[in-house]
């Protein structure tokens, strides 16, 4: 599910950038699903604890502690994380594309572990 939330990010960035809908539609659009992405990290992140797959475990947190962040230090009077009245500041919609496809990137290396991981597990019983 975090793997088509980044895509639904990447595309709501860049029909934003593109102009194909307004800066306040695309940042209701996603805080929406901001507290989604942070729940699922964090679940991700204590089932990879539980299971002790230590590896696996660090890279989730690094990713969950940079979202509960963006959450927490989002200044009081914006909308959310995404705000339509700073989006177009300071290269600020390019950051959070680039962000989007990275998070994109390591939801697609953590989809790959994972299926490695069910592979030698199936292989090994």
């Amino acid at each position: 599910a975090l793997i088509f939330l980044s895509v639904y990010f990447i595309i709501t960035l860049s029909d934003l950038e593109c102009d194909y809908i307004n800066a306040r539609s695309c940042c209701s659009k996603l805080n929406k699903w901001v507290v989604p992405e942070v729940t699922g990290h964090a679940v991700v992140t204590v089932l990879m604890l539980i299971s002790l797959h230590w590896f696996i475990f660090l890279l989730h947190l690094l990713v969950a502690t940079w979202n509960i962040y963006m959450y927490i230090m989002v200044p009081s009077g914006n909308m959310g994380v995404f705000d339509p009245t700073e989006i177009h500041n300071r290269g600020q919609l390019k950051s959070r594309t680039k962000e989007a496809m990275i998070k994109l990137g390591f939801h697609l290396l953590c989809f790959f572990m994972y299926l490695y991981s069910m592979i030698l597990a199936l292989i090994n019983d």
